[in-house]
């Protein structure tokens, strides 16, 4: 179709070009001829014919006569009295006075030579004729200024072009058949031509089609040993070896999927326009979004590192960056690939939020144990530096008062380095557990047993709930039993005296669990999510005066979790606070 379009618009064009040459070389033929003649008649080789015109303008039928003598020339100046006619003017008006046609025939306004003309005749110059010709223009003319005594006329020659329209009309028709000839001429011989070329690429676009939809398997028939052959057999050639190739892409892109797939590490790469190209589910749950086709450079790591400046880092230089997205924290490394025209940006997110959280509770267990243990310290040495200064001063009573609280801040410190020891022997997974199938129900009870004096002295209501039905369970029971001392210990040291503590336990198919409800000062909204924390407490100078040293809930969570169960603020209504454990009726894993 475009070799037949190409044909069919080579043919019009030269056609076209041809017409246009033939119209206007026509018209300019005719224009030439027109003002040719006019100047045989009026040049120098007819002096006698002007000299005669202005002899007979200076009489005083002057513009009679003029009309006698044009008649007798009106052959030599082509008048056909149809589509050229002279008409004799008043040279200072330039009013009609006689002429081969009549004044109807003249032009409405006065043309450019007509103009000339009468200038000649206002500035008494004969020689100067107005003879220009205009190829545009839908007309011939031509004015000759006759000057004859006091009498001055204009001999004014025009002519319609009516020949030359008709010729280029019949020239028009002509070409137009020639060209709807050769256009039938070209569709025919285009169509030849186009099928002998069209149908070999047929067979090759249909090849190439077989390819693009991954079918390598069909090689083309080589039908001739010309260019198009020779091409048939390059392109078989091709889909060989593109086949291997694919295969071999295939292979790798299926191993980085994979790869990407199931890395811990997010990626994202960005093309050398800021355009996502890629991104692992990793890094979707890192960012917590889903980074689609949508998101930008810019958008998502805009305000680490500019994207321009990435690109112009030379391999295999990098960046690293940080960044904070909701509750994680990000390390970002960035890196160039490829140049910049093909290439883009990679960007390697690794989650360190862990990390940070451990090292920020490094420092602050490490400050807690400075705290808690420069307390006891300051007093111990207050008092004995009190003791050594006093040489002997302080009545007995009063020094064996400082030696109990020297005794009560050593011990406080001795408990708390027992609880670091238990807890760093729980954190390396050094403490063994002695496990053994043993009743619940009797644990609870003793646990209350040895609870009830302290409870007594406080003034509170111990009591606990029916135990009846519960199951033995598998377990360490001495570390269970320090778990749920510590748990009714806290709840008689922090409810005020004369309060209530309720203990109730029960069982599922597979669980059992234990609940310590009292009235006491109960634990605020703010800091229910970080009881358990080492040396956190809600009411730091009760738990001083009790002796408290912040570890023991920590040293039960750790105790309760080897067992695989949980220890949990449950919810509780009115003041107070409920404490729940729940254990597995099997015990922990056999690992």
């Amino acid at each position: 179709m475009k070799l037949m379009l190409i044909l069919l618009l080579l043919i019009t064009s030269l056609m076209a070009v041809v017409g246009a040459f033939l119209t206007t070389s026509v018209s300019s033929f005719y224009i030439n001829t027109f003002y040719q003649q006019m100047a045989d008649v009026f040049g120098e080789e007819h002096r006698d014919f002007v000299s005669d015109l202005r002899a007979e303008a200076a009489q005083e039928d002057g513009a009679e006569q003029l009309q006698e003598l044009m008649k007798a020339y009106a052959g030599e100046l082509g008048i056909d009295y149809r589509s050229r006619n002279y008409f004799i003017l008043d040279g200072h008006t330039g009013e009609f006075l006689s002429g081969s046609a009549g004044a109807e025939s003249l032009p409405r306004e006065q043309t450019a030579n007509l103009l000339t003309a009468r200038n000649a005749v206002a500035q008494n110059d004969p020689a100067l004729v107005g003879d220009d010709s205009d190829i545009t223009a839908d007309y011939m003319d031509v004015a000759i200024p006759i000057l004859g005594g006091e009498n001055a006329f204009i001999i004014y020659i025009l002519d319609t072009k009516e020949s030359v329209s008709e010729l280029n009309s019949q020239l028009f028709t002509i070409i137009m058949q020639a060209m709807v000839i050769g256009l039938l001429i070209s569709v025919l011989l285009s169509f030849l031509l186009s099928k002998t070329m069209v149908g070999p690429i047929e067979k090759l676009t249909a090849g190439a089609e077989k390819v693009a939809a991954g079918n390598f398997d069909s090689a083309l028939p080589v039908e001739s040993t010309d260019e198009i052959g020779i091409l048939t057999g390059t392109f078989n050639e091709m889909a060989g070896i593109l086949q291997e190739t694919l295969a071999a892409v295939e292979n790798e892109r299926d191993k980085l999927d994979t790869l990407f797939l199931h890395m811990t590490d997010g990626v994202v790469a960005f093309n050398h326009e800021g355009q996502l190209i890629h991104c692992n589910p990793a890094a979707n749950t890192m960012l917590h979004r889903n980074v689609d086709s949508r998101c930008t450079y810019e958008e998502l790591f805009g305000a680490v590192y500019p994207f321009r400046e990435m690109l112009a880092l030379q391999r295999p230089n990098y960046a690293e960056g940080e960044m904070v997205v909701e509750d994680r924290t990000l390390e970002l490394y960035l890196a160039p690939f490829s140049d910049q025209t093909r290439g883009g940006v990679l960007i390697v997110l690794h989650d360190v939020t862990e990390q940070h959280r451990n090292e920020e509770r490094r420092k602050e267990f490490v400050a807690n144990v400075s705290h808690e243990l420069r307390t006891p310290l300051t007093n111990v040495r207050s008092y004995a530096e009190t003791l050594r200064d006093a040489n002997g001063d302080i009545p007995t009573e009063t020094a064996n008062s400082f030696l109990d609280i020297i005794i009560t801040e050593t011990d406080r410190m001795t408990h708390i380095v027992q609880d670091l020891l238990t807890l760093s022997r729980l954190d390396s997974g050094h403490t063994e557990l002695a496990l053994t199938r043993f009743s619940f129900a009797e644990a609870i009870a003793s646990v209350c047993r040895a609870n009830a004096l302290a409870a007594q002295n406080h003034g509170h209501q111990l009591t606990c709930g029916s135990l009846d039905g519960l199951p033995r369970i598998v377990g360490d029971r001495r570390r269970l039993e320090q778990v749920m001392m510590n748990i009714i210990g806290n709840a008689i040291k922090y409810t005020p005296d004369g309060g209530h503590i309720r203990i109730t336990a029960g069982s599922t198919e597979t669980d059992v669990w234990m609940e310590v409800c009292d009235d006491g000062i109960g634990i605020p909204e703010k800091d229910r999510d970080r009881i358990f924390d080492r040396f956190y407490r809600v009411d730091k100078a009760r738990s001083r005066e009790s002796g408290g040293t912040g570890l023991g809930l920590s040293i039960a969570r750790e105790l309760v979790l080897r067992h695989n169960g949980s220890l949990a603020l449950a919810p509780h209504e009115g003041p107070g606070t409920t404490v729940r454990l729940v254990l597995p009726i099997a015990g922990p894993p056999a690992s």
